[in-house]
């Protein structure tokens, strides 16, 4: 496979912006340097021409597609494309189909599958056996969690790399790319006013292909003055990107700056301090919901069982903003901001579940203790799934006491530790009381 002639004339190509500035080699690719930097074990194997089916997994605009395609390049490989919001069973074989007619010739087959995410199980099944016999390397790229999106057969053929969202250095050196390149706007009088660059890099949130698409309006409406320069400045930002994104960095004030305020305003149990950061955001332009969904991560992890309504008053808060439009609904999130800032506070829950998921990402994957186990069929009854289960609702105030309903090897794990603030006081309290019913218990699973 020929490498593209970079000398080539880029003055009749009618393409997007961000389609001509595709990368074409490794060294034109940037960000993900987590993955792909001069000493990471994928960049080694993509110089060296050796493929493995891989996930592709991180948000739109990050280079899943620009990395499949330097792959197939490097590994001088055909590539099959495919895009699961398109196509079905049927597209799906023609691919392999293809893939093997490549396979008889003695070339190797790429097949990238776009939003893998979209396609159901019977069709990730479908993949399975030509991934195993080498027909096709395949390379599925997905925005969604491959855990909860993909079959474990199909994971446990592909490797999954994680792709971030670009640095704003990444997306400034995107830019600068752009503008110089040849195969970019490579257009000496096009510049930006002081600051307004960095502002276009903050405003597309690590996706480079917004950046470029941005870049390319920017630059087409720019207007060269009497010098001769075409100045891309605050106000043609704001008319092409929104003037709420544009004024975020007005006098220095950073959006991810206001919202942190709001949140740690709220922690610190400060209403008057988060009231006043949730208006400079919203004069500011931003969308009150985006406030509006922060306050319901907010209840989950700085009040949590300490008030158990504060996610209720979030969640009436953002139903009322739909309800009544923009002026009473930004007052009804001013109130759901206040009641949080208010509440009792507790992490308690927050810290329990990131504990509980680094257990199940670090440990291996215990089995489920067998009376824990569900048995529909004679088979599993007699392999003895479910077998001396207790029914917690035969038991003594509904509790089993004693029963055990960890993996074995974490028996008497503890995540959750409720505080003594609101009504995890209470529930600490219940937890004390069954606690002590298991020491007493004559039945314990676990002697």
């Amino acid at each position: 496979m020929q490498m593209s002639n970079l000398s080539l004339d880029f003055s009749s190509d009618f393409r997007p912006l961000a389609a001509r500035m595709r990368p074409q080699t490794l060294e034109q690719y940037i960000g993900q340097q987590h993955i792909l930097g001069p000493d990471k074990p994928l960049r080694k194997a993509v110089l060296a021409g050796h493929c493995h089916s891989m996930i592709l997994w991180g948000p739109p605009g990050t280079g899943k597609t620009t990395l499949a395609e330097l792959m197939a390049h490097y590994c001088q490989a055909e590539v099959e494309r495919l895009s699961a919001v398109t196509s079905g069973i049927k597209e799906i074989r023609s691919a392999i189909d293809k893939a093997k007619e490549n396979s008889w010739r003695g070339v190797r087959t790429i097949l990238f599958v776009d939003e893998v995410h979209r396609f159901n199980k019977s069709q990730q099944d479908v993949f399975l056996p030509h991934i195993e016999d080498g027909t096709i390397t395949f390379i599925g790229a997905t925005t969604e969690n491959p855990s909860f999106e993909l079959n474990n057969a199909l994971l446990s053929r592909a490797r999954v790399y994680l792709l971030k969202r670009l640095e704003e250095s990444d997306i400034l050196a995107m830019i600068d790319q752009a503008m110089t390149d040849p195969r970019g706007l490579n257009d000496p009088s096009l510049t930006f006013a002081p600051g307004v660059k960095e502002a276009l890099a903050k405003a597309v949130d690590g996706d480079g292909r917004k950046s470029l698409n941005y870049l390319e309006l920017l630059a087409d409406m720019a207007e060269a003055n009497g010098a001769g320069e075409k100045v891309i400045d605050s106000a043609l930002l704001a008319a092409v990107v929104g003037e709420h994104v544009a004024r975020f960095d007005k006098g220095g004030d950073h959006f991810y700056d206001l919202i942190s305020a709001v949140h740690k305003s709220i922690r610190g149990s400060a209403p008057d301090a988060a009231l006043y950061w949730y208006a400079r955001m919203v004069s500011a332009g931003c969308d009150p919901l985006y406030i509006a969904r922060r306050l319901l991560a907010i209840a989950s992890e700085d009040v949590g069982n300490a008030d158990p309504r504060a996610m209720q008053v979030a969640l009436s808060a953002w139903d009322c903003f739909h309800r009544v439009g923009p002026a009473e609904g930004e007052r009804a999130i001013a109130q759901a901001i206040v009641y949080l800032a208010c509440a009792p506070k507790s992490n308690a829950v927050y810290t329990a579940w990131k504990a509980a998921l680094a257990d199940a990402k670090n440990l291996p994957d215990f089995e489920v203790p067998p009376y824990l186990r569900n048995a529909p069929t004679r088979l599993m009854s007699e392999l003895g799934y479910g077998a001396e289960y207790r029914y917690a609702h035969d038991e003594e105030g509904a509790y089993a006491a004693g029963e055990e309903y960890f993996p074995t090897e974490l028996a008497g794990r503890r995540y959750y530790e409720p505080t003594e603030r609101g009504l995890e006081k209470q529930i600490a309290q219940k937890l004390a009381y069954l606690q002590g019913l298991d020491r007493q218990s004559p039945r314990k699973r676990h002697k």
